[in-house]
């Protein structure tokens, strides 16, 4: 039997996520023991709050040894690999952001099968998208991403009220998933490109 397209989104989220978290701890000169354990963070960080939230327990990744497999292989070709690119940042944002749009659909799936209504839909897709970068940049000592100006969270948001329209269409649930994943990882490679971001509201200090 083949896997379902859930599945294989899954799995290719999991692998973006660990190579993401992988890049990360590289520039940040880890060990290659505090690579992998960046990685891993990185990947099933999202899945395991979204997991918990839900009463899935004991978490999927734990039921499941091919995800352990999936991040091991990720952190490792990465630190073989990274180092013969010159520039890891473009690397690092590319698997970041098709991590956070395969995530998100994975996130809102896992709502709708639970019977849940759009907004706690949209809630878990975006935490399953964005918590484990959160992590990530905790652990890395940096502001994680999701708290700047940089449209992030919103990229989720948006991909995945399309996915919960789309369902209500006569669109075939793959062809939707693909379009939602395509148009989070779109808003967030333009956000970035024409450095559009959310407005500013910050208190002046006291003099």
């Amino acid at each position: 039997m083949y896997p379902s397209l859930l599945h294989v989104i899954d799995i290719l989220g999991t692998f973006a996520f660990a190579v993401s978290g992988a890049f990360s701890a590289m520039e940040r000169r880890f060990d290659p023991f505090g690579v992998v354990i960046i990685a891993f963070v990185t990947a099933i960080g999202g899945g395991t709050m979204r997991d918990l939230l839900v009463g899935n327990t004991p978490v999927s990744w734990l039921t499941n040894g091919g995800t352990i497999i999936v991040i091991f292989t990720a952190a490792v070709a990465t630190m073989l690999l990274g180092p013969q690119l010159r520039r890891l940042d473009p690397a690092l944002f590319l698997f970041d952001a098709l991590g956070i749009g395969l995530f998100t659909i994975v996130g809102v799936e896992v709502g709708l099968r639970r019977g849940f209504g759009p907004t706690v839909c949209l809630a878990l897709g975006t935490m399953t998208a964005c918590f484990g970068g959160v992590l990530r940049d905790v652990m890395l000592n940096k502001l994680p991403l999701i708290f700047h100006r940089e449209i992030y969270a919103l990229a989720c948001i948006t991909g995945g009220a399309l996915y919960l329209l789309l369902q209500r269409t006569l669109i075939p649930t793959d062809v939707a998933k693909i379009i939602c994943i395509a148009l989070v990882i779109a808003i967030r490679i333009i956000a970035v490109r024409f450095d559009i971001a959310l407005p500013k509201f910050y208190l002046k200090k006291q003099p």
